[in-house]
């Protein structure tokens, strides 16, 4: 049996994720294009985005950076008594900033987006398409369903990139409580310490680790649903078991690029 053979009963599933892509890719220049420009914030669609971007952040911060902060709390205090316990003190602070900090920390902010904002915005725009009886989204500003799903990723980006941000800081404060107690005796060594850990590279490597977490979970939902793939004739996979999907694969990317950065 020839390889045309073999390949015929998976040809057209092949076709219709390959054109499923090309889609996802245009409708992702042009999110992207109308994010940049500054003719997308006009009156009407300011109102969209500020109201996205505070309903995507402001009720689940509060609550998110307490739940970091209990369980930053824990895992500290474990690994600065057991460094003690082995005569490794000197390595706990590192090793706290380290896996805290630079891996947890935005991974957890990002799949906590994921699942209360994302995953849910992009099944409402999945619904709102389908009530709406609409195709493929317009290529303006005066879409409102574009203009509702650029709102619905900038909330993603900046919701996954506040919530990271603002947890670091926390657990960076915590680690300096733990190790060295409430005095600023420490403040000099503790700050060293953190600059020798955060050094140019790997700064860079968080930022930008933490900047496309935020536009994975941000953007695959929204394109899952303005661009469901068909399965078959009047058939549709579910939006939020795509996205799931498509953003597990693409942060585990991420995270394994990441650490290559970091640690080789």
């Amino acid at each position: 049996m020839s390889t045309a053979e073999l390949l015929r009963p998976w040809q057209p599933a092949l076709r219709r994720n390959w054109l499923a892509a090309v889609r996802n890719l245009n409708t992702s220049a042009l999110l992207v294009s109308l994010m940049l420009s500054v003719s997308s914030y006009r009156k009407g669609a300011r109102a969209v985005v500020s109201r996205h971007l505070y309903l995507g952040t402001a009720p689940m911060l509060p609550w998110f950076t307490l739940l970091v902060a209990m369980v930053s709390l824990v895992l500290i205090h474990i690994v600065v008594a057991t460094a003690a316990s082995y005569g490794l003190s000197q390595y706990a602070l590192e090793t706290v900033i380290r896996v805290l900090v630079l891996e947890l920390i935005p991974l957890v902010s990002a799949l906590f987006v994921a699942v209360n904002v994302t995953l849910p915005g992009g099944v409402a725009l999945y619904r709102r398409r389908s009530r709406a009886a609409q195709g493929a989204p317009g290529d303006s500003a005066n879409d409102p369903l574009l203009v509702e799903a650029m709102a619905r990723v900038l909330a993603g980006v900046f919701a996954v990139v506040t919530l990271a941000v603002v947890s670091c800081l926390v657990s960076l404060l915590l680690a300096y409580l733990v190790v060295h107690g409430p005095t600023w005796a420490a403040f000099d060594v503790y700050t060293r310490k953190v600059g020798q850990v955060f050094n140019p590279a790997v700064t860079l490597i968080f930022a930008l680790k933490t900047l496309f977490f935020s536009l994975a979970v941000s953007l695959i939902p929204v394109l899952s649903g303005l661009n469901p793939i068909p399965l078959a004739a009047g058939r549709w996979k579910m939006p939020e078991v795509q996205g799931l999907v498509r953003m597990f694969f693409l942060i585990l990317l991420i995270e394994m690029v990441s650490l290559v950065g970091n640690y080789y």
